[in-house]
């Protein structure tokens, strides 16, 4: 009787990190869908999607009754670690992702940002003054041997990517990295929820005081409309939660493994949908880099 719970219990871990990770795949090519058929901001699409989200899981989190603000109004350390976490985590991975999705595509730019295990690794090594292990500098080589691949096609002083998609592909690896790591103490204290939500919210409105986010971009229609209703709910707060509950059903080390599904489903749709190409050259890098992510877990 055990067994059979436990086994229903992976099936359905599996079936949400899957449902999960082909989520922020699709949000990928829906965000490189909107920004190659509107004149829209990277700054204000992601001002939008993050309030909007932030509302969202904050919403959430009052209804599980699973967030105290008069709490966590008297911690401020606690404040301070979720303003960092907003700001330096979550608005810097987002921004640098959506921007390497607009000058680049949603694969290259899903692909490289995989790239921030490898920096959570050189960032662990310096903090602890640790040498990396043999596995470790072998990832590493892996991982720049991708990129380089990606950014020259194989070819000494060739550029087959923009600087700009190269730059902000790397900063989304960082991000990504700076969210992982600023996310684990806030986290651990009051829930992910809760934090992201608070996170996403401040995060927002922060870019939203740049961007100008209340003045809609003109040209938008309906079907821009629905593009960032799948960024937001299924490509954000959906793809998030439903992540979420299959780590929680099999584990960080099987949901790793499925989350290298986001970058192979932006890549088909990007294809498919988007009738974006792909040489042989950078279907290795890709390979290289997320080789480098199963390995590194």
């Amino acid at each position: 009787m055990t067994d059979t719970k436990d086994k229903k219990r992976e099936k359905l871990g599996i079936l949400c990190c899957t449902a999960g990770a082909t989520s922020w795949g699709l949000s990928g090519t829906c965000s490189e869908a909107l920004f190659s058929q509107y004149p829209v901001d990277t700054t204000w699409v992601t001002a939008v999607r993050m309030t909007s989200a932030g509302i969202i899981l904050l919403f959430l989190a009052f209804a599980k009754h699973s967030l105290n603000l008069k709490e966590l109004g008297k911690d401020k350390k606690g404040l301070i670690e979720i303003v960092l976490f907003a700001i330096a985590g979550l608005a810097l991975c987002q921004y640098a992702y959506l921007s390497a999705i607009k000058w680049t595509n949603s694969g290259t730019a899903t692909v490289i940002q995989n790239l921030s295990i490898v920096f959570i690794a050189v960032y662990v090594c310096l903090t602890t003054r640790t040498a990396p292990d043999k596995r470790t500098v072998f990832c590493i080589i892996l991982a720049l041997f991708g990129v380089w691949l990606l950014a020259t096609g194989g070819k000494p002083g060739n550029m087959e990517l923009t600087p700009r998609g190269l730059f902000w592909g790397l900063m989304a690896g960082i991000g990504a990295a700076s969210y992982s790591l600023l996310s684990r103490a806030p986290v651990k204290h009051r829930g992910s929820i809760p934090v992201s939500g608070m996170g996403m919210f401040i995060g927002g409105l922060a870019l939203s005081l740049i961007a100008q986010s209340w003045k809609i971009p003109a040209g938008l229609d309906g079907r821009a409309i629905l593009y960032m209703a799948v960024i937001v709910l299924l490509g954000t707060v959906g793809a998030f939660t439903l992540f979420l509950q299959g780590i929680a059903l099999v584990g960080p080390v099987k949901a790793a493994l499925l989350s290298c599904l986001e970058p192979l489903t932006a890549a088909t749709l990007s294809v498919v949908w988007l009738h974006s190409s792909f040489s042989p050259t950078d279907l290795i890098g890709f390979a290289c880099i997320l080789a480098t992510v199963v390995l590194m877990r």
